[in-house]
């Protein structure tokens, strides 16, 4: 693509969403993730290519319907309450402003077209479309967290851990699998987002910076199969094992920065009375437990290729920035730093 309009598009998207986190006014959020929209879809089809058309297609036309329906309740809730501001919204338009804004996540049940789509795009597109995309909805969701439906986000919170873990299963094309993996963790970030937007906002950050981690070492591996993680070793022995614990992390084990979250989040749902919610949210985070286990076992414990005199792909140089160590090393080790970063936020 255009160096030039490389950086148009993602000056774009970075205008759409700080419009959408600064607006209090419902049509300038609108407008906001309009430009997130459209200034994305340039970037999946970089490569014109039948898969990426056909995910750019799927991902817009998705995301025009949430729009609408955003727009439409919007303008209910202006003529009910006479007011554009974010933070006055009636309660019979919260909900399905708030369904509107969940299916621009990908939350089950309206996660259909996330797997699609990450699996049709680039790697780099994957990386804004789990990471920058998310930032615009969850900040209005955010706003309006005190407005929604307790059951609205409990039976998404969990039917979104539960899809996320056990989509993700038996898949073997990793960005699938990055994908069901964002449906898990925002199911728990909508979890808690109506108990505590606080750790709601907490996790999220968190998501954000395991995410990207994982997906700078898959774009300077260029591993998009489960079977090309098998020569990782061979091709960055560096970044095996950090990948490896990345996936650990991701999956919420101690003493890894992914652990924090799952502690906070049920500590504070025992505390307002909803054990079984919090038992039941650990019982199908376990689905998604297994498939970041099998790839961990097959990044570490499964033997190398045999050495050749020929030079195959996994023997090129692989060139990793510094960004990647930093986000590496942020998402492994920010689990101690966690009660002082609740503390600023």
């Amino acid at each position: 693509m255009n160096p030039l309009a490389l950086t148009v598009f993602l000056a774009s998207l970075a205008i759409g969403t700080t419009i959408t986190m600064s607006s209090h006014h419902w049509l300038l959020a609108w407008i906001g993730l309009e430009i997130n929209t459209l200034a994305i879809i340039p970037i999946m089809t970089k490569t014109p290519h039948p898969r990426a058309i056909e995910a750019a297609t799927k991902y817009f036309l998705t995301q025009a319907t949430a729009s609408t329906l955003l727009l439409f309740s919007a303008l209910i809730n202006a003529w009910q309450t006479g007011e554009w501001t974010t933070i006055f919204a009636s309660s019979l338009t919260t909900t399905p402003i708030a369904i509107a804004l969940m299916t621009k996540l990908g939350l089950a049940p309206m996660h259909f077209w996330m797997p699609e789509v990450m699996q049709g795009i680039p790697l780099s597109a994957g990386l804004i479309l789990s990471t920058w995309q998310k930032i615009a909805p969850m900040s209005l969701l955010l706003q309006i967290a005190p407005l929604i439906d307790l059951k609205l986000t409990v039976t998404l919170g969990l039917i979104s851990i539960l899809v996320g873990g056990w989509g993700g299963i038996n898949q073997t094309q990793l960005r699938k699998v990055m994908a069901f993996s964002s449906i898990g963790h925002l199911g728990w970030i909508i979890l808690i987002i109506k108990f505590s937007p606080q750790l709601a906002l907490f996790n999220f950050t968190l998501y954000l910076l395991m995410t990207l981690a994982m997906f700078l070492i898959l774009m300077a591996t260029n591993t998009t199969k489960m079977q090309d993680i098998t020569t990782i070793y061979t091709k960055t022995p560096s970044l095996a094992p950090i990948m490896m614990l990345i996936l650990l992390s991701l999956a919420g084990l101690p003493p890894l920065t992914g652990f924090a979250p799952k502690l906070l989040i049920t500590s504070e749902l025992v505390k307002q009375d909803a054990t079984l919610l919090a038992t039941l949210a650990l019982i199908s985070s376990l689905l998604a437990l297994f498939f970041y286990l099998r790839l961990a076992y097959i990044i570490t414990l499964t033997m190398p290729p045999n050495n050749s005199y020929s030079s195959p792909f996994w023997y090129r140089q692989t060139k990793v920035n510094s960004l990647t160590a930093l986000l590496a090393t942020l998402a492994l080790l920010i689990f101690p730093l966690s009660p002082t970063l609740l503390l600023l936020m």
